[in-house]
């Protein structure tokens, strides 16, 4: 394959552009090549070094100086004068040759596959891959979420595992905090572990202006905030208000009725487990921080400072001789108890494992 300025087109390029593999980024080869990122899959891929070079369009260098020997022998061979024996000799070696590559080219291609889908799952939760799936995120690449309530909120591709053939890969919807599977039949078939678990709620910690609230099918400059100043702009926890399930709480649940009157959930055809899909009426209630510091005050930091002061402070100020004293005084103060007790001298102490003899 080749582009349109003649240049040949990488393997990452063409393998990206496949049919199914829209939800994939292009992993740099400064990404691939260096040896950190590339941790613990030597292990996980079949051929991994040859899967490796066919990533990053490097020619094999195996075999190579065989060849060159068997090209000399041949030489000296055909010198002596046996040139039909050499050449025989000659075409069937490349004939072995051609058929081992043939053979072994499929094996390595499924492997290449693997091993950049496992690149890929640590490469778009990096600071570059992230952002490459932020553009892709803005244009639409990933779909809308099918939920009728959810006003067609962008989704993210997820996997429910990270390790690979357990499961294809799945939509996950920031507005009702589900997964869905793929409308189109074409990505059932690429793996989950490809994208892997964390990248879903990654996204959304890195990109909270994203007002989630807003229809997929809007332009990009309206998915994100225009002020922070505004209604939106009020965050908690960590999160602006509007984008903690959006697609949620009163009004976003379907209720089903029979004839305007609304089915009871005790009947056999009623509804089940709304609660899953229910959100506080005030949002504020979420604030944990907020709700501690009003049930327990200032304790928590007046006790961590008793505890330094106890621990650390006092145990820094404390002098030998002051720590003799102590000991000098608790131990006339066990004396004291021992004469009370009739002064019987096999007296035993209240926790029974004391005695004086």
């Amino acid at each position: 394959m080749s582009t349109s300025s003649g240049s040949p087109e990488s393997w990452i390029s063409s393998f990206c552009s496949l049919l199914g593999h829209e939800y994939f980024a292009e992993v740099s080869e400064e990404f691939i090549e260096d040896d950190f990122n590339l941790t613990g899959l030597q292990t996980q891929v079949a051929m991994y070094k040859e899967a490796l070079e066919m990533i990053l369009d490097v020619e094999p260098e195996d075999d190579d100086e065989d060849e060159e020997d068997e090209e000399e022998e041949d030489e000296d061979v055909s010198g002596d004068g046996h040139d039909g024996t050499a050449l025989a000799r000659d075409h069937h070696g490349e004939r072995r040759h051609h058929s081992r590559i043939a053979s072994d080219l499929s094996v390595i291609e499924s492997s290449a596959e693997m091993l950049y889908g496992l690149i890929h799952q640590r490469f778009i939760c990096s600071r570059t891959g992230i952002q490459l799936m932020s553009e892709k995120y803005e244009l639409g690449h990933f779909g809308v979420c099918p939920r009728t309530n959810c006003n067609q909120t962008r989704t993210l591709p997820v996997g429910l595992s990270d390790i690979p053939g357990e499961d294809t890969v799945k939509l996950f919807c920031p507005s009702c905090l589900d997964v869905y599977v793929p409308p189109n039949s074409r990505f059932q078939t690429v793996d989950g572990a490809f994208f892997g678990r964390t990248f879903g709620a990654l996204f959304l910690l890195t990109f909270p202006e994203y007002d989630l609230s807003k229809a997929g099918t809007e332009t990009v400059t309206s998915l994100t905030r225009a002020s922070p100043n505004d209604e939106s702009g009020v965050m908690l926890n960590g999160v602006y208000t509007n984008n903690i399930a959006p697609g949620l709480g009163a009004g976003k649940i379907y209720e089903p009725r029979i004839y305007g009157f609304r089915v009871s959930e005790l009947a056999r055809s009623g509804p089940r487990m709304q609660w899953l899909r229910k959100k506080p009426t005030d949002i504020t209630v979420l604030d944990e921080a907020k709700r501690f510091a009003e049930e327990h005050g200032g304790e928590s930091e007046d006790d961590d400072e008793s505890m330094n002061l106890n621990g650390q402070v006092a145990a820094a100020t404390t002098s030998p001789s002051s720590q003799r004293r102590r000991v000098g005084g608790s131990n006339a103060k066990l004396r004291q108890q021992r004469q009370k007790q009739n002064g019987s001298p096999m007296a035993i102490e209240t926790n029974g494992a004391e005695s004086e003899l």
